[in-house]
């Protein structure tokens, strides 16, 4: 299986794992969409990398200690950044009633499968 494929692969399983998720974009660090379900994939992409760069930079300078996830609430829903090892991003749109403790319980793993491929 390529590695695009596998990539797929994974982006489905996210998607059946949490199926009430709004969009799901995997991007690189620079910003470009790799995989994803958005049709705004580019700039979700380089918004969710600009979060992570963001979130990373402020837990540095506060002693946070490494960086988890990034989120941003509104009244609609939550958008969710991860890092994906050094090279990649996954972003997660949920509604506002969607389990938080089980997106990131899921999407920590996926995080790291998708580090492992990027």
């Amino acid at each position: 299986m390529s590695k695009q494929e596998q990539l797929q692969s994974i982006l489905k399983a996210i998607k059946q794992a949490l199926p009430e998720l709004r969009s799901v974009v995997v991007a690189s660090t620079d910003g470009l969409p790799i995989v994803h379900d958005s049709a705004d994939a580019p700039r979700v992409a380089a918004m969710a990398a600009t979060a992570l760069g963001l979130g990373k930079r402020i837990s540095q300078t506060t002693d946070l200690g490494p960086l988890q996830e990034t989120i941003v609430r509104g009244n609609d829903g939550y958008f969710v950044v991860y890092a994906a090892g050094d090279k990649g991003v996954l972003a997660l749109a949920a509604p506002a009633d969607a389990n938080l403790g089980l997106i990131h319980l899921e999407a920590r793993d996926f995080a790291a499968r998708l580090a492992q491929l990027l």
